[in-house]
This record gives C-alpha cells, structure tokens and sequence, in this order.
C-alpha cells in the first residue's frame, strides 16, 4: 500500500474494500483545494470558518459577506471529512439557499448538491412527506397558500353564521398563525382564559372554534398550510422520539442563517435537532430583526448563549457595501436601542456625499423632488435606472412617486404586485393538478367542480357538501360516489367530473410533471376556453397557461433533479414566496419601488427613503412600547444600509389622509442621525422666491458640525387631568395643551377647504401648525 496515497490509506480502513466515489473525491480534497482561509477571508470571517465544532454564533452587521463565509464553513466542513448528507442548512429563502450551494459547488464541486440545504419549510416539508403517515397525514398532503387558507376562513365564518365584516379572514388567519408559531394547539387555544378574554375583549369569541373547523378540514383535506409545515413537525418530533433521534443522527451539523427571523417553532426544532451533537452555528444581526408581526422573536438571538454556555461568538463588523458616511450615519441610529448585542460595523470604503435629507411641503412635492433627484443623478454621472430604489414604510405611499415618476418618462417597477402563482387562471389549473395528486383536497375540488362549466351549479356543490358534513365523509368520497349519496338523477355530471380526476391520475402515476400537466390542461377544457376569449385579457390568461406549462417543462428536464413527478412540482411551487420572486421582478432597467420590509437582504446604488414622518415612520402603532419603537428603529437601520453610494431620506410637511390633509412632523429618526453626516435641503414652495430647479437651500459643512438642533420633546407627559377638548369655537389667545408638545398659546387660525388649522406658539418647542380635526387640545383659558 501507498502511503503518500490517500485512496488507499483509506481504502486499507475497508480491507482493501473500493471506496464510494464522494470518499474517494474527498480523499485528495485537501490536496487538491489547499483553501488558505486567511487569505481568502478577513480574519473575522476566516475564524467563523474555521470553529467547526461545538455551538457557534456568528453576528454579521449589515453587508459584511455573511453568505461568503457561510459558503466556506460548509467547504471547511467537507473539507474535513463530513459527509455531505449530515449537514443542515437553514435559510429563509430559495434564492438564498439556491446561491449558496452555486457558490459551495464552485469551491468543492458536485458534493455541495448532497447537503440539505433549503428554507425551513422546504426542508421539514420533505421531512413531513417521509413521517407523514406518523401523525395521520398522506405521503402527498395539500400545502395551502395563503389564498387557500382565508377562502377556508371564509367559508367556515359563513357556515357559522357570523359577522365577516367582524371576522375577516386576514384577522383571523392572523390569530391562528401566532397560536402556532407559539405552538399553541387548538385544545390549549380553547382552554386558556386569558386567550378566551382576549378574544371576548376583542368581541371576536368565535375564533378558538374557527380554529378548531379549520384545523379539522384541514385535516380531513389532506392540507397543511405554511405554519403547519413547522408546527407538525414539532409534534413529529415531541410524539414520535424515535424520528428525533433519527434526524438527530443524520444532521451532525446544523446552519441557520437569518436567525435573528426565527419564530419560537423554529427556535424550538433547531434546538431539538442540535441537542445530541451541539455543533449549531447561528448567523444574524439583532440590528435587522424586521419580522416581529410574522412571529419572529429577537430574543431567540439575545439569549442564544443562554442555551449553549460555551458559545463561540464571532463578530463581522466589516461593511463591504456601503460608503463610511452611511455606515456612520446607520450606527448612529441604531446605538439608540437598548435590546442589542453591540458591535462597532466599519467600513473601509471611501467616504462618500452626505446623506441628502429633503423637506417638502406634501407628498406630491416629495414625489417630485425624489423624481427630479433620480433623473439628474441619472443624466449626470451616467446611471441606469436600475441603479435607483425608493423605499416606503407603507404600500399607499407609492402614489405619489409613481405619479412624479411617469411625469418625467422614468421606468419603474413595483415589487409586490401579484404574484404569477396567484393569478385566477393559474390558481384554477394548479387546483386540477393538486386535486389529481391528493382528491381529499377540498379547496382545489370546490374551485374546479364546474370550472369550466358542466352543469354542477352552487345549489348541487351545497348539496354535495352538507351530505359529505352530515356522513362524516370527505367531499371527494361523496362526489366519487355520488350515485350512492345523491341518486342517478343528481350525479350524472359529478360522476363524470369524478372519472376524469381519477384518470388524470393514472396519467400523474405514469409520465412526468410536463406530460400530466399538459394533458389536464387540455382535457379539462381550460385551454379550449381560455383560447376561445379574444380579448386582451383572455389572450394574457391564455399566454399565462403557456407560461406555466413552460416552467413545469423546464423543471422535468432539469438534470439535477430526481424527482420529477407532479406532486414533487406541487411542493416546489408551494414553497415559492415573496422573496424569491422579487428578485426576478428587477431585471432591466427600471426604478424600483418597494416598501422597507420587501428590500431586506437586497442593495442599490442610490436609495431613496421617503415619508419619514412621526406616525407614518415610525408607524402610529408602533410608538406605544419599547419593543415597537426599537423594530421601527431596526427597520430604518435595514433601509439606510441598502445604499451603496448615495442615500437620500425626505419628509413632507404635510400629506393627504382619507381625503384630508393633515399636517406633518418630521420623524425622530431624523434627529437620531448624527448631523456630521446629513446634508440637509429643503424644497422650494409656492411663494418662496426660488427657482423650481433651485432646492438646495442650505447646506451643513461636515468641517464644522452645528449643534445638534432640539427635538421635540417627546417625553412631555400631560396633566393627570388631560382630557381633549371640544376645539370647534377655539379662539385666537386662548391658552391650550398638547399631549405631546405641552403648553402654548394659539397665535392664528386659517381654514382651507373645510379644514381649520390652528398655529399655535408652544412654550418648549416653538411654532406648531396643527389640524384642529387631527389634533388632541385640552383648552385652558
């Protein structure tokens, strides 16, 4: 045997055996990558690569290559010997799992195609699919979007005989997903008091029993929705140990990137999984915890040490993105929050320009100005409008930048539009392909029974349902046996429909994803009628069928996959979300329009952030508690750290709101920025004597900082007795106080088109120009 010769070192440990081709590939491996870490890596990122065993937190300030040294950990790893199929990681989207193993397969080769890296539900969906059985699922069980679930509601409300206006779907869904990232099931949901008295003091009693029907049909469908997908996994592993301590043995390693997102269910699998080895490596920034209102809990990253005492913590303060003023100007922000784990972020970039602040008189005017900004940087330094991004803390706001934006011809995309999966006629088809892979499936069945029509009308369909209620059946058991539930007379129509499922089936069980799509969009009739609408709606429906059957065939001739049945499509296409489409939606040249949460994990040149007023952003239900205030406060910190170059925040001083205008206060975010790095410009109104292409005003030397102007004294707290009073004979002179700016005298009072406005000269704070419909003012004298 040769020594010098790994193989057969190797192969000597078998007696003499041939070694399988990934250990025989891994056994030169050292020899052939020689990966120098510290070369490759700042010595941060290189020993987070290197601390392979044992927990590991990796805290990555904002754009500072956390995905680079992911990808290298996972390289490291193989590198020493570990198998690809006991490493675990977790990422919160496709794309970014998708990105990472393109970027391990570079370094190591096809082996990076054996780790199991995915999303948390793609991964315990596969997970589910494998122990379904154990806890009373099928094999092929129905993932439900979101769509699916509030036309479950729906129906359930209806069949209740309740209020919809009281219960509506998006609430209530709302309510039974923070019971199940909680992991509180229906039977404790119905037997906890205080959830009972929160939801009686919210006059929405019902919604345990919701609930409980909607988890019961579920159920019965064969269907799970999202938060299932982690809350049955979890009662996967509490109930059935033996599964843990499967898992347990096969995922030796465990990644979870984002962590800083983890919901209490997540928080809870990872540690089971963990448990027996220890060698989790967590990677987040508490500083861009944006998702608390999906469930997502900081303190599983504040107290991560609290589980593991002999947690290596490494730091990745080094920000490659961003220019050192927007950095700066960032850390300045986010010092203010008391919940962190501290880190100095620092840049080695250049310095850049002063962040640009402007003021506007409305958000019409802050359209514009933001539209005039984008076209002359455009024109003047040579950019593309994909360069551009305007981001906005609410949806509503683009109005006004769209309006600003088509005066002056610019491009621009909106990200968050309807999602191609959502579309009618894609629903409808991908209904009649998830009703031939599980027929239990009750949504896909009612969407479909008489689409296109045959006859099976609402009474019938009723019918059908109330027989499958009172029997204890599914409703595919009473539709497959119609003659026996309704007589020939009734189910002539139905049987025929039920033939034709069940043949598409047995087509399903034969050919590929492609082949039995194909031949169900053709012989369920959809293709005839979509093609027999010539109008330009029917013909962009028809071209959406096309499409989809384009992407089903480029699934099926994928050479990397192995399954490439219609059921393993279904739950690729299930597991699609938001974030892994946006991306898609910004090819070509165009400004991007997104609002702050949708940007998360994405970078521009030049970023534009608008509307940056007290009860906009912050948001009005964001300020009544620490814990709100300080996630406004991170999200501002993920909006400035998407800029690379340029980074231009604006305000108005008034806006429009349900069809009144009401006066504005700047954001305290504003005055949270040390002023060294702003520059601030205002606009040029009516009446002011400028030029309309002349809005900078003023601007701050960063040579000599100002002092830092005055704030708004936002800890005033109002008299014990502070009751708002009627303010509809307020006169000039009169002493008055605000629950926020305290004590003042009212100097004027206009009114314009209905609405009266009150300028009133405030003891701590100055000139205040408040709406009298809007403001609270307890008068005095």
């Amino acid at each position: 045997m040769d020594k010098d010769n790994p193989e057969q070192v190797l192969s000597g440990f078998l007696g003499g055996k041939t070694l399988p081709l990934f250990l025989r590939q891994r056994a030169g491996l050292l020899e052939r990558m020689a990966l120098d870490y510290h070369t490759l890596l700042n010595p941060s990122q290189a020993a987070a690569v290197l601390q392979t065993e044992g927990p590991c937190m990796i805290i990555a300030g904002a754009g500072s290559g956390k995905t680079r040294v992911l990808t290298y950990r996972i390289a490291h790893l193989l590198e020493k010997g570990v198998d690809p199929f006991n490493i675990l990681a977790l990422t919160f989207t496709n794309k970014a799992a998708k990105e990472m193993r393109a970027r391990i397969e570079k370094v190591v080769g096809p082996e990076a195609k054996n780790v199991w890296m995915g999303t948390f539900h793609s991964i315990f969906a596969r997970i589910l699919r494998s122990e379904a059985e154990k806890i009373g699922f099928p094999r092929h069980f129905t993932i439900y979007d979101t769509q699916d679930s509030k036309t479950l509601v729906s129906q359930i409300v209806k069949e209740l005989d309740l209020d919809d206006k009281l219960y509506k779907p998006s609430m209530v869904l709302g309510r039974i997903s923070s019971a199940k990232n909680k992991l509180i099931s229906v039977q404790q949901y119905l037997n906890d008091p205080v959830i009972r008295q929160d939801d009686e003091a919210a006059l929405r009693p019902k919604i345990g029993v919701i609930y409980q029907q909607y988890q019961s049909r579920c159920f019965k469908a064969g269907a799970m929705d999202f938060d299932d997908l982690l809350f049955n996994t979890n009662v996967l592993f509490k109930d059935h140990p033996e599964a843990l301590n499967k898992y347990q043995n096969i995922f030796r390693y465990v990644m979870v990137d984002e962590y800083q997102d983890t919901n209490y269910s997540q928080y809870l699998i990872t540690r089971k999984l963990a448990a027996k080895e220890r060698n989790i490596c967590v990677v987040g920034d508490d500083a861009q915890s944006i998702y608390a209102f999906r469930g997502a809990d900081i303190t599983n990253i504040l107290n991560f040490e609290k589980d593991y005492p002999e947690l290596e913590v490494f730091k990745l303060e080094q920000n490659y993105r961003s220019t050192k003023n927007i950095v700066k100007a960032a850390n300045s922000v986010i010092k203010n929050n008391k919940a962190q784990l501290r880190k100095d972020v620092f840049s080695e970039n250049e310095e850049g320009t002063l962040i640009e602040v402007l003021k506007a008189a409305s958000d019409n005017e802050e359209g514009k100005l933001i539209a005039n900004s984008i076209f002359e940087d455009k024109m003047n330094l040579h950019l593309s409008y994909d360069h551009f991004a305007i981001l906005y803390r609410t949806n509503a706001q683009s109005r006004a930048m769209e309006e600003a934006l088509r005066k002056l011809n610019i491009k621009y995309k909106i990200v968050g539009g309807l999602s191609f999966y959502q579309r009618k006629e894609i629903k409808d088809l991908v209904a009649y392909l998830r009703l031939t892979v599980n027929p239990n499936d009750e949504q896909a069945l009612r969407r479909v029974i008489n689409y296109p029509k045959r006859g099976i009308g609402d009474t019938t369909v009723s019918k059908l349902i109330n027989t499958a209620e009172e029997t204890n059946h599914t409703l595919w058991e009473v539709v497959a046996n119609a003659t026996s539930f309704l007589g020939a007379r009734l189910s002539g129509a139905i049987t025929q429909f039920a033939e034709q499922i069940k043949s598409y089936a047995v087509i399903a069980g034969k050919e590929d994803a492609f082949e039995a799509a194909k031949f169900i969009a053709k012989n369920s009739g959809m293709i005839e009628e979509l093609y027999a609408d010539k109008s330009i709606e029917g013909l962009s429906r028809y071209e959406n069928i096309q499409e989809l059957l384009n992407g089903i065939k480029a699934y099926t001739e994928d050479p990397e996959r192995d399954d490439k049945s219609l059921a393993s499509f279904l739950q690729d296409i299930a597991l699609v979300t938001d974030a892994d489409t946006k991306d898609a939606q910004q090819d070509g040249e165009a400004v991007t329009l997104m609002t702050i949460h949708s940007a998360k994990g994405l970078e521009f040149r030049n970023v534009y952030i608008v509307g940056l007023e007290e009860n906009l952003f912050p948001s009005q239900m964001m300020i009544t508690s620490r814990a709100d205030l300080e996630e406004e406060r991170r999200l501002f910190y993920v909006a400035i750290t998407r800029a690379e170059k340029k980074l231009t925040l604006s305000y108005a001083t008034s806006r429009y709101q349900w069809g009144n205008l009401r006066s504005c206060e700047k954001s305290r975010f504003l005055d949270e920025i040390d002023p060294q790095f702003v520059d601030f410009k205002f606009s040029s109104g009516p009446g002011s004597g400028e030029s309309p292409f002349g809005h900078v005003l003023e601007r701050r030397s960063n040579l000599i900082p100002p002092a830092p102007r005055k704030t708004v004294a936002s800890s005033y707290k109002p008299s014990a007795d502070f009751q708002p009073s009627d303010t509809s004979n307020l006169a000039t002179g009169q002493r008055v106080e605000h629950p926020k700016f305290g004590f003042g005298t009212v100097s004027k009072l206009e009114t314009q088109a209905g609405s009266t406005k009150a300028i009133i000269q405030f003891e701590e704070v100055g000139e205040k120009t408040l709406l009298l419909s809007f403001a609270k003012l307890r008068v005095l004298s």
